[in-house]
């Protein structure tokens, strides 16, 4: 585990506000030279404490309006494998994201679609026809607010 001083967790933020940030505009903002700056994001990064920068895409500006959670149980009967489950539900373009959960469900998946009709679709012809797929839930976002998380 990797020590973070109060400049690192700053860095970390800044970061995950706006992942295109600069060293230059990070030493800027917390009194450091760019190179400093540079070296202490390169740290973070090698510790696995920065495990990646992401382009954050607007979904509804490319023409997906709808978004749906859904919980998925996998039907008992067949045993069908987790493995064969997951292998077949990331082939799915609007599956943004594939989680094993313990409770209710055995996984969420959060899928994208253009509206409802779109959406029902993609529920019909490709996710209620994956091997194993049992009991389905569907929750509509309405709004979403983005936290960081806890970053010290």
């Amino acid at each position: 585990m990797i020590d973070l001083d109060d400049v690192d967790r700053a860095i970390c933020r800044a970061l995950a506000a706006d992942a295109g940030v600069s060293a230059g505009e990070l030493g800027r903002r917390f009194g450091l030279s760019q190179p400093a700056a540079w070296r202490r994001v390169k740290r973070l990064e090698e510790a696995g404490v920065i495990a990646g920068r992401r382009v954050e895409v607007d979904r509804a500006a490319l023409g997906f309006g709808v978004t749906v959670f859904l919980g998925v149980k996998l039907a008992a009967r067949g045993r069908v494998s987790l493995e064969d489950f997951e292998r077949a539900v990331v082939a799915i373009p609007e599956v943004q994201v594939v989680q094993h959960v313990l409770g209710l469900f055995d996984y969420r998946l959060r899928v994208v679609a253009r509206d409802i009709v779109d959406f029902e679709r993609v529920l019909r012809r490709r996710i209620m026809t994956l091997p194993g797929v049992g009991n389905v839930e569907a929750n509509v976002l309405l709004t979403e607010e983005r936290r960081p998380g806890p970053l010290g």
